[in-house]
Protein backbone atom coordinates (compact mmCIF):
# COMPACT_ATOMS: atom_id res chain seq x y z
CA UNK A 1 0.00 0.00 0.00
CA UNK A 2 1.38 3.17 -0.93
CA UNK A 3 1.80 5.97 1.34
CA UNK A 4 -0.56 9.20 0.67
CA UNK A 5 1.74 12.32 0.42
CA UNK A 6 1.10 14.61 3.73
CA UNK A 7 -0.32 17.73 3.98
CA UNK A 8 1.87 20.70 4.13
CA UNK A 9 1.72 24.54 4.46
CA UNK A 10 4.19 27.10 2.75
CA UNK A 11 5.53 30.70 3.72
CA UNK A 12 7.52 32.88 2.30
CA UNK A 13 9.44 35.50 3.52
CA UNK A 14 10.36 38.25 0.15
CA UNK A 15 13.05 40.67 0.06
CA UNK A 16 15.29 42.82 -2.93
CA UNK A 17 17.39 39.32 -3.65
CA UNK A 18 16.37 36.27 -2.02
CA UNK A 19 12.93 35.35 -0.28
CA UNK A 20 13.12 32.85 2.30
CA UNK A 21 10.43 30.00 2.29
CA UNK A 22 9.61 27.47 5.18
CA UNK A 23 7.56 24.38 5.28
CA UNK A 24 5.21 23.44 8.25
CA UNK A 25 2.67 20.52 8.71
CA UNK A 26 -1.00 20.77 9.41
CA UNK A 27 -0.13 20.97 12.99
CA UNK A 28 1.87 24.01 12.12
CA UNK A 29 4.68 21.89 13.19
CA UNK A 30 8.63 22.94 11.53
CA UNK A 31 9.44 20.92 8.54
CA UNK A 32 12.27 22.91 6.89
CA UNK A 33 13.31 26.21 5.75
CA UNK A 34 15.90 27.21 2.76
CA UNK A 35 16.55 30.25 0.94
CA UNK A 36 15.97 31.35 -2.61
CA UNK A 37 17.38 33.88 -5.23
CA UNK A 38 14.84 35.98 -6.93
CA UNK A 39 15.33 34.96 -10.31
CA UNK A 40 12.79 33.00 -12.48
CA UNK A 41 15.23 29.69 -11.75
CA UNK A 42 14.95 30.69 -8.29
CA UNK A 43 10.76 31.01 -8.19
CA UNK A 44 10.86 27.72 -9.78
CA UNK A 45 13.51 26.25 -7.80
CA UNK A 46 11.34 27.39 -4.44
CA UNK A 47 8.34 25.83 -6.05
CA UNK A 48 10.08 22.25 -6.45
CA UNK A 49 11.30 22.56 -2.96
CA UNK A 50 8.00 23.02 -1.65
CA UNK A 51 5.92 20.42 -3.11
CA UNK A 52 9.41 17.87 -2.05
CA UNK A 53 7.61 17.98 1.51
CA UNK A 54 4.49 16.38 0.26
CA UNK A 55 1.21 18.29 -0.63
CA UNK A 56 1.47 21.76 -0.87
CA UNK A 57 -2.54 23.50 0.62
CA UNK A 58 -1.90 26.80 0.65
CA UNK A 59 1.27 29.35 0.22
CA UNK A 60 1.75 32.31 2.60
CA UNK A 61 3.53 35.20 0.84
CA UNK A 62 4.66 38.25 2.48
CA UNK A 63 4.22 41.79 0.67
CA UNK A 64 2.47 40.15 -2.65
CA UNK A 65 2.31 43.67 -3.37
CA UNK A 66 6.27 44.37 -3.92
CA UNK A 67 8.60 42.14 -3.32
CA UNK A 68 6.39 39.03 -3.39
CA UNK A 69 4.92 39.98 -6.71
CA UNK A 70 6.24 37.57 -9.20
CA UNK A 71 6.72 34.65 -6.72
CA UNK A 72 2.80 35.09 -6.33
CA UNK A 73 1.95 34.67 -9.94
CA UNK A 74 4.57 32.00 -10.48
CA UNK A 75 2.78 30.21 -7.36
CA UNK A 76 -1.07 30.69 -8.63
CA UNK A 77 0.13 29.95 -12.18
CA UNK A 78 1.62 26.23 -10.84
CA UNK A 79 -2.35 25.62 -9.47
CA UNK A 80 -1.40 26.73 -5.78
CA UNK A 81 -3.30 28.95 -3.43
CA UNK A 82 -1.87 32.03 -2.46
CA UNK A 83 -2.70 34.50 0.49
CA UNK A 84 -0.95 37.63 1.22
CA UNK A 85 0.42 37.51 4.91
CA UNK A 86 0.68 41.00 7.02
CA UNK A 87 3.73 42.24 8.65
CA UNK A 88 3.63 39.75 12.03
CA UNK A 89 2.22 42.19 15.04
CA UNK A 90 4.72 43.77 17.14
CA UNK A 91 4.23 41.97 20.23
CA UNK A 92 4.86 39.01 18.50
CA UNK A 93 7.93 40.12 16.71
CA UNK A 94 9.47 41.15 20.12
CA UNK A 95 8.32 37.63 22.26
CA UNK A 96 9.89 35.50 19.28
CA UNK A 97 12.58 38.02 17.92
CA UNK A 98 12.88 38.69 14.22
CA UNK A 99 14.76 37.27 11.28
CA UNK A 100 13.92 35.43 7.68
CA UNK A 101 13.34 31.83 9.05
CA UNK A 102 11.09 33.10 12.31
CA UNK A 103 9.64 35.45 9.22
CA UNK A 104 8.78 32.14 6.74
CA UNK A 105 7.95 30.19 9.48
CA UNK A 106 5.08 31.95 10.91
CA UNK A 107 3.42 32.87 7.32
CA UNK A 108 3.32 29.22 7.33
CA UNK A 109 1.48 28.99 10.40
CA UNK A 110 -0.37 31.80 9.88
CA UNK A 111 -1.69 29.81 6.87
CA UNK A 112 -2.18 26.23 8.78
CA UNK A 113 -4.10 27.78 11.26
CA UNK A 114 -6.18 29.76 9.13
CA UNK A 115 -5.68 33.28 10.03
CA UNK A 116 -4.51 34.29 6.91
CA UNK A 117 -7.68 34.43 4.36
CA UNK A 118 -6.56 37.07 2.52
CA UNK A 119 -6.40 36.66 -1.71
CA UNK A 120 -3.64 38.54 -3.56
CA UNK A 121 -4.38 40.86 -6.49
CA UNK A 122 -3.88 38.69 -9.43
CA UNK A 123 -1.06 41.26 -10.89
CA UNK A 124 -1.63 40.25 -14.58
CA UNK A 125 -3.80 41.95 -16.43
CA UNK A 126 -5.82 45.87 -17.82
CA UNK A 127 -5.62 46.93 -13.73
CA UNK A 128 -1.89 46.30 -12.82
CA UNK A 129 -1.51 48.71 -16.40
CA UNK A 130 -3.63 51.05 -15.00
CA UNK A 131 -2.12 50.92 -11.69
CA UNK A 132 1.87 51.55 -13.40
CA UNK A 133 0.54 53.92 -15.67
CA UNK A 134 -1.58 55.98 -12.80
CA UNK A 135 1.71 56.09 -10.50
CA UNK A 136 3.64 57.32 -13.43
CA UNK A 137 0.75 60.07 -13.80
CA UNK A 138 0.91 61.03 -10.31
CA UNK A 139 4.65 61.45 -9.84
CA UNK A 140 4.38 63.44 -13.09
CA UNK A 141 1.49 66.02 -11.48
CA UNK A 142 3.97 66.19 -8.38
CA UNK A 143 7.00 67.07 -10.33
CA UNK A 144 4.80 69.51 -12.23
CA UNK A 145 3.33 71.10 -9.37
CA UNK A 146 7.53 71.72 -8.02
CA UNK A 147 8.21 73.41 -10.83
CA UNK A 148 5.67 76.17 -10.82
CA UNK A 149 6.18 76.72 -7.15
CA UNK A 150 10.05 76.78 -7.80
CA UNK A 151 9.36 79.46 -10.49
CA UNK A 152 6.88 81.39 -7.71
CA UNK A 153 9.77 81.26 -5.24
CA UNK A 154 12.58 82.18 -7.80
CA UNK A 155 10.57 85.50 -8.43
CA UNK A 156 10.24 86.30 -4.84
CA UNK A 157 14.18 87.01 -5.24
CA UNK A 158 14.69 87.61 -8.67
CA UNK A 159 16.16 91.16 -9.42
CA UNK A 160 13.34 93.48 -9.55
CA UNK A 161 14.22 94.71 -13.27
CA UNK A 162 12.80 91.16 -14.30
CA UNK A 163 10.03 91.30 -11.93
CA UNK A 164 8.69 94.27 -12.45
CA UNK A 165 7.53 92.70 -16.05
CA UNK A 166 6.11 89.85 -14.64
CA UNK A 167 3.09 91.42 -11.80
CA UNK A 168 -0.04 90.41 -12.28
CA UNK A 169 0.62 87.11 -14.90
CA UNK A 170 -1.48 83.86 -14.13
CA UNK A 171 0.52 80.62 -14.54
CA UNK A 172 -0.38 80.26 -17.99
CA UNK A 173 0.98 82.93 -18.87
CA UNK A 174 3.94 82.92 -16.87
CA UNK A 175 5.14 79.88 -18.11
CA UNK A 176 4.34 80.83 -21.99
CA UNK A 177 6.97 83.98 -21.47
CA UNK A 178 9.26 82.29 -19.45
CA UNK A 179 9.65 79.64 -21.94
CA UNK A 180 10.59 82.46 -24.70
CA UNK A 181 13.35 83.80 -22.57
CA UNK A 182 16.67 84.05 -24.12
CA UNK A 183 18.89 84.54 -21.56
CA UNK A 184 22.52 86.49 -22.16
CA UNK A 185 25.61 87.38 -20.29
CA UNK A 186 27.50 86.04 -17.60
CA UNK A 187 25.73 83.74 -15.46
CA UNK A 188 27.51 84.93 -12.32
CA UNK A 189 25.36 87.43 -12.91
CA UNK A 190 21.80 86.82 -10.83
CA UNK A 191 19.68 88.34 -13.44
CA UNK A 192 20.97 86.02 -15.95
CA UNK A 193 21.23 83.43 -13.83
CA UNK A 194 17.53 83.94 -12.92
CA UNK A 195 16.40 84.14 -16.53
CA UNK A 196 18.64 81.15 -17.73
CA UNK A 197 16.98 78.86 -14.39
CA UNK A 198 13.45 80.29 -15.05
CA UNK A 199 13.39 78.96 -18.94
CA UNK A 200 14.52 75.47 -17.99
CA UNK A 201 11.90 75.66 -15.40
CA UNK A 202 9.18 76.75 -17.79
CA UNK A 203 9.91 74.29 -20.16
CA UNK A 204 10.46 71.63 -17.62
CA UNK A 205 6.66 72.40 -16.79
CA UNK A 206 5.09 72.18 -20.18
CA UNK A 207 7.02 68.73 -20.91
CA UNK A 208 5.33 67.25 -17.93
CA UNK A 209 2.15 68.90 -18.99
CA UNK A 210 2.53 66.67 -22.28
CA UNK A 211 3.55 64.24 -20.06
CA UNK A 212 -0.04 63.84 -18.42
CA UNK A 213 -1.98 64.43 -21.12
CA UNK A 214 -0.39 61.52 -22.94
CA UNK A 215 -1.22 59.62 -19.29
CA UNK A 216 -4.72 60.73 -19.39
CA UNK A 217 -5.47 59.81 -23.18
CA UNK A 218 -4.24 56.14 -22.09
CA UNK A 219 -5.62 56.07 -18.67
CA UNK A 220 -9.13 57.14 -20.55
CA UNK A 221 -8.71 54.42 -23.49
CA UNK A 222 -7.67 51.40 -21.07
CA UNK A 223 -10.19 52.36 -18.51
CA UNK A 224 -12.96 52.00 -21.00
CA UNK A 225 -11.71 48.77 -22.31
CA UNK A 226 -11.33 47.29 -18.47
CA UNK A 227 -14.22 48.44 -17.31
CA UNK A 228 -16.89 50.16 -19.49
CA UNK A 229 -19.28 50.13 -16.52
CA UNK A 230 -17.44 51.47 -14.02
CA UNK A 231 -16.87 54.54 -16.50
CA UNK A 232 -20.49 54.85 -17.09
CA UNK A 233 -20.92 55.62 -13.10
CA UNK A 234 -22.00 59.10 -12.51
CA UNK A 235 -18.73 60.88 -11.05
CA UNK A 236 -16.26 58.45 -12.38
CA UNK A 237 -13.81 59.59 -14.46
CA UNK A 238 -10.45 57.85 -16.14
CA UNK A 239 -7.88 58.96 -13.20
CA UNK A 240 -10.93 57.74 -11.03
CA UNK A 241 -11.52 54.56 -12.53
CA UNK A 242 -7.40 54.07 -12.79
CA UNK A 243 -7.36 54.60 -8.64
CA UNK A 244 -10.67 52.47 -8.30
CA UNK A 245 -9.28 49.54 -10.81
CA UNK A 246 -6.12 49.30 -9.21
CA UNK A 247 -7.18 48.75 -5.76
CA UNK A 248 -9.55 46.12 -6.76
CA UNK A 249 -6.85 44.15 -8.55
CA UNK A 250 -7.74 41.93 -11.94
CA UNK A 251 -9.40 39.46 -9.62
CA UNK A 252 -12.55 41.42 -8.05
CA UNK A 253 -14.07 38.19 -7.23
CA UNK A 254 -11.28 38.24 -4.45
CA UNK A 255 -13.93 40.40 -2.65
CA UNK A 256 -16.77 38.36 -0.85
CA UNK A 257 -19.30 41.10 -0.88
CA UNK A 258 -19.61 45.45 -1.09
CA UNK A 259 -19.18 45.00 2.69
CA UNK A 260 -15.33 44.03 2.09
CA UNK A 261 -15.26 46.54 -1.00
CA UNK A 262 -16.15 49.43 1.27
CA UNK A 263 -13.83 47.93 4.12
CA UNK A 264 -10.69 48.33 1.32
CA UNK A 265 -11.84 51.70 0.10
CA UNK A 266 -11.87 52.38 4.53
CA UNK A 267 -15.39 53.84 4.04
CA UNK A 268 -17.22 51.19 6.02
CA UNK A 269 -17.74 52.37 9.77
CA UNK A 270 -15.76 51.50 12.71
CA UNK A 271 -18.49 50.79 15.44
CA UNK A 272 -17.31 52.40 18.82
CA UNK A 273 -20.80 52.13 20.74
CA UNK A 274 -20.64 51.91 24.98
CA UNK A 275 -23.31 51.21 26.97
CA UNK A 276 -26.53 53.70 25.99
CA UNK A 277 -24.75 55.54 23.73
CA UNK A 278 -24.46 54.03 20.13
CA UNK A 279 -22.03 55.41 17.61
CA UNK A 280 -19.70 54.56 14.65
CA UNK A 281 -16.55 56.48 14.10
CA UNK A 282 -14.08 57.75 11.13
CA UNK A 283 -12.49 54.16 9.20
CA UNK A 284 -9.02 55.32 9.28
CA UNK A 285 -7.87 52.13 7.35
CA UNK A 286 -8.34 50.79 4.10
CA UNK A 287 -6.68 51.88 0.75
CA UNK A 288 -6.27 55.45 1.02
CA UNK A 289 -6.12 56.22 -2.81
CA UNK A 290 -9.07 54.31 -3.34
CA UNK A 291 -10.88 56.68 -0.42
CA UNK A 292 -9.67 59.53 -2.33
CA UNK A 293 -11.49 58.58 -5.51
CA UNK A 294 -15.06 57.44 -3.68
CA UNK A 295 -14.65 61.20 -1.85
CA UNK A 296 -13.61 63.06 -5.69
CA UNK A 297 -16.87 61.05 -7.06
CA UNK A 298 -18.90 62.33 -3.73
CA UNK A 299 -17.62 66.02 -4.97
CA UNK A 300 -18.77 65.75 -8.36
CA UNK A 301 -22.21 64.37 -7.63
CA UNK A 302 -22.61 67.18 -4.36
CA UNK A 303 -21.91 69.84 -7.38
CA UNK A 304 -24.32 68.26 -10.67
CA UNK A 305 -26.30 65.32 -9.19
CA UNK A 306 -29.93 66.76 -7.75
CA UNK A 307 -30.63 63.66 -6.03
CA UNK A 308 -27.54 63.78 -4.24
CA UNK A 309 -28.07 67.95 -3.60
CA UNK A 310 -31.37 66.36 -1.90
CA UNK A 311 -30.26 64.46 -0.28
CA UNK A 312 -27.52 66.66 1.44
CA UNK A 313 -30.74 69.28 2.45
CA UNK A 314 -32.38 66.90 3.98
CA UNK A 315 -29.26 65.15 6.07
CA UNK A 316 -28.16 68.60 6.99
CA UNK A 317 -31.92 69.55 7.98
CA UNK A 318 -31.65 66.39 10.81
CA UNK A 319 -28.58 68.15 12.22
CA UNK A 320 -25.65 66.30 10.44
CA UNK A 321 -22.40 68.33 9.45
CA UNK A 322 -20.91 67.78 5.98
CA UNK A 323 -18.24 65.57 6.86
CA UNK A 324 -20.94 63.25 8.25
CA UNK A 325 -23.09 63.58 5.57
CA UNK A 326 -19.97 62.80 3.10
CA UNK A 327 -19.35 59.57 5.38
CA UNK A 328 -22.82 58.36 4.08
CA UNK A 329 -22.10 59.55 0.56
CA UNK A 330 -18.94 57.19 0.47
CA UNK A 331 -20.55 54.31 1.43
CA UNK A 332 -23.18 54.41 -0.70
CA UNK A 333 -21.11 55.00 -3.97
CA UNK A 334 -18.64 52.08 -2.68
CA UNK A 335 -21.82 49.95 -3.10
CA UNK A 336 -22.81 51.26 -6.39
CA UNK A 337 -19.07 50.86 -7.81
CA UNK A 338 -18.64 47.35 -6.34
CA UNK A 339 -21.86 47.03 -8.63
CA UNK A 340 -20.11 48.37 -11.51
CA UNK A 341 -16.69 46.53 -11.21
CA UNK A 342 -18.24 42.69 -10.41
CA UNK A 343 -21.46 43.37 -12.29
CA UNK A 344 -23.60 42.07 -8.88
CA UNK A 345 -26.76 42.11 -8.94
CA UNK A 346 -26.76 44.80 -5.71
CA UNK A 347 -30.09 46.23 -5.06
CA UNK A 348 -29.33 50.77 -6.07
CA UNK A 349 -29.42 52.35 -3.07
CA UNK A 350 -32.51 54.95 -3.30
CA UNK A 351 -30.79 58.31 -1.84
CA UNK A 352 -34.54 59.61 -0.82
CA UNK A 353 -35.27 56.40 1.66
CA UNK A 354 -31.76 56.48 3.17
CA UNK A 355 -31.45 57.50 6.62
Amino acid sequence: MTDQPRDVFGGVDTHTDTHHAAVVDALGRHLADAQFPTTSEGYHALLTWLRSHGNVCAVGVEGTGSYGTQLARVLAAAGLTVFDINRPDRRIRHRQGKSDPIDAYAAAQAVAAGRADIVPKAHDGAAESLRVLHNARTSAVKARTQAINQIRSLLVTAPDTLRAQLRGLAAADLIATFSRLRPSGDLATPAAAAKFTLRRLARRYQELGREIEDYDSELTSLATQAAPELVSVNGVGPETAARLLAAVGDNPERLRSEAAFAHLCGVAPIPASSGRRDRHRLNRGGNRSANAALYRIVVVRMRHDQRTRDYIARRTAQGLQKKDIIRCLKRYVAREVFRALTCADTPRIDLAQAA
